[in-house]
């Protein structure tokens, strides 16, 4: 596609105008850079070389559409990237739901409304606005739904730097944020990628419960009790089951002890609040639900498509975890005869742990439980 197609067109003023629209439909921060994403694709090479995605087949299966934009959408030669606040929550109420062994932890990124669905929305609304302004072009709208490097574009946008959890910081806001991208044929001018402002910070390294941050910047997924509480559809390696302490969907130490978190502000999106009360659900609730109230209860969550043998298999390993009691080997052993057998298997391995750590002190009526 030639530029002169546009040549009619005040691009400075454009892109001004698109990041002031942004904004309008509820995104925080706009930005827009060029397709180069060589030091990017040389990263992701090296770490799939070192087999750092573990089942994330995909990862592999796409070639280097993902880090060349213009090969996923052929004519692209600008990425609009845009940034949302999802964050509701304390430090300190994570904090005391980790602490407490008988609830679950849910990432807090997943306790509201699927992300996916409301930013493809407003990113296409927005790709409509800009439609309306300057008649037709050429346009994709993603949200980590397709081979896109999202955050290294995010980051060549400045809307944030790549930090050594490899999760976007903006030192205005913190990390809690979704972003998404519209891939376009307008030769908009590019923002000043975003300066790193890590430092010699090894925060999220340390706190880190599996030790998946195998370098600054560096993450070994199959280490990474998101990608075995999420990603992962088999048996989670049974000398990682004990260090997922209640995380039954996703964790978030790495972002909750990073000081640039200090200044998160708190969204206003009513999608993003906590359904269902999954902010601080009780594992032996959540693990008496049926299939049926399962996919009721993650109707429009992002928790839905683990599908309910893996849900049941992480709360399994939860309890495994947890101070022992009575009402919880209870709740194990009625699902020890499990029609799966990935739920049965890690059942086991709880009911083990419990056994294991039971003393005589242990009294079910000093349990704060529910």
């Amino acid at each position: 596609m030639h530029n002169t197609k546009y040549s009619h067109i005040d691009l400075p003023a454009l892109a001004n105008d698109i990041k002031s629209w942004g904004v309008t439909l509820g995104f925080q921060q706009l930005g827009i850079t060029n397709i180069n994403l060589e030091e990017a694709e040389l990263r992701l090479l090296n770490w799939l070389n070192k087999r750092y995605h573990g089942e994330m087949d995909y990862m592999h299966r796409h070639g280097t559409k993902r880090s060349r934009p213009a090969e996923l959408v052929p004519g692209t030669l600008r990425i609009i990237s845009a940034r949302m606040n999802y964050w509701r929550d304390s430090e300190e109420q994570c904090d005391s739901i980790l602490s407490n062994s008988h609830l679950g932890y849910v990432s807090r990124y997943a306790l509201g409304r699927d992300y996916h669905k409301l930013l493809r929305k407003r990113l296409q609304q927005l790709g409509q606005r800009i439609e309306n302004t300057i008649g037709q072009f050429g346009y994709r709208v993603f949200t980590d739904s397709a081979p896109v490097l999202e955050k290294a574009l995010a980051e060549n946008a400045g809307l944030g730097w790549i930090g050594k959890h490899s999760n976007l910081i903006e030192e205005q806001t913190g990390s809690w944020f979704f972003i998404g991208e519209i891939y376009t044929d307008l030769p908009l001018p590019v923002d000043t990628p975003a300066k790193n402002h890590c430092g010699t910070c090894q925060s999220c390294i340390t706190a880190c419960p599996t030790g998946a941050i195998v370098a600054p910047y560096t993450v070994d997924a199959r280490l990474c009790i998101s990608y075995l509480t999420i990603e992962l559809r088999g048996s989670i390696p049974v000398e990682l089951r004990a260090l997922m302490g209640n995380r039954i969907y996703g964790c978030d130490d790495c972002q909750l002890v990073c000081p640039w978190n200090r200044f998160t502000r708190t969204t206003q999106e009513q999608d993003f609040f906590a359904r269902n009360k999954l902010d601080s659900p009780a594992l032996i609730d959540l693990f008496s639900w049926t299939e049926q109230e399962f996919l009721t209860r993650t109707e429009g969550s992002a928790i839905r498509r683990i599908g309910y043998p893996c849900w049941l298999r992480n709360i399994a390993v939860a309890l495994g975890n947890a101070t022992p009691a009575e009402v919880i080997v209870t709740a194990l052993q009625s699902r020890s005869n499990d029609a799966s057998e990935l739920v049965r298997e890690h059942v086991q391995w709880a009911l083990q742990q419990q056994e294991k750590h039971r003393t005589p002190r242990d009294d079910p009526a000093n349990l704060n439980l529910h």
